[in-house]
């Protein structure tokens, strides 16, 4: 088990939490608001002057002793998110329905096994000295295949990202599902599945209404 440098950690939660926080920010603010290309990198800027802070001045204090630190694919995909704000093109707050099957999984999964329900020590095989490494490099190769032949989305981008950060520096906390889950991303995908859920329902209750009606 090899882990990353403590200083490596302390500058990877303060910069990841940044984004984080000004893609949250982005993301509640008013359509009107968004209109300005200033915007994203003035409320990047703002939001890691803030994580910056020393001690409990900064929200990455607090945010690190709730929360520990973002993964890396949350980073990744908060970064995508502002890259399209900034070009000014459309990025929705649903994740992409195969990331967001594959993530709301794997959280169950880890949870259920964290309670003892499951007792399979999953989570302590993402510290594995060579099956976790051997799964981030798999995976580095897929997505780099996928994207090569132009079949990936941003979404790919983000996990490889994720997976090379893991690969290279062990961010951020050296453990495989840190570096891809964690409970922010897990509660973004549970909603995006739920949203789903219920634009799939709107059309048939309207057509119920619509039958009732006649």
């Amino acid at each position: 088990m090899t882990l990353p440098e403590l200083a490596l950690q302390a500058v990877y939660g303060r910069l990841a939490w940044a984004v984080v926080l000004a893609a949250l920010l982005i993301a509640l603010l008013p359509q009107a608001w968004r209109r300005s290309r200033a915007l994203v990198p003035g409320l990047l800027c703002g939001a890691v002057l803030a994580m910056l802070l020393p001690g409990p001045a900064s929200p990455a204090w607090w945010l690190g002793l709730a929360l520990q630190y973002p993964s890396g694919l949350l980073t990744f995909l908060c970064l995508v998110f502002l890259h399209a704000r900034w070009l000014g093109r459309p990025a929705g707050a649903v994740l992409p329905l195969p990331l967001a099957a594959a993530l709301a999984l794997a959280g169950a999964v880890l949870y259920l096994d964290a309670i003892g329900y499951l007792a399979l020590g999953v989570y302590y095989a993402g510290f594995g000295p060579l099956a976790a490494p051997v799964l981030a490099v798999l995976g580095v190769a897929g997505c780099a295949l996928l994207l090569m032949r132009g079949q990936g989305g941003p979404g790919f981008v983000a996990l490889l990202c994720a997976l090379l950060l893991f690969c290279l520096l062990r961010l951020p906390t050296g453990n495989l599902w840190d570096a891809l889950l964690d409970p922010l991303l897990w509660a973004w995908a549970l909603a995006s599945l739920a949203r789903r859920a219920v634009r799939g329902l709107m059309p048939a209750r309207g057509a119920d209404r619509h039958i009732f009606i006649k």
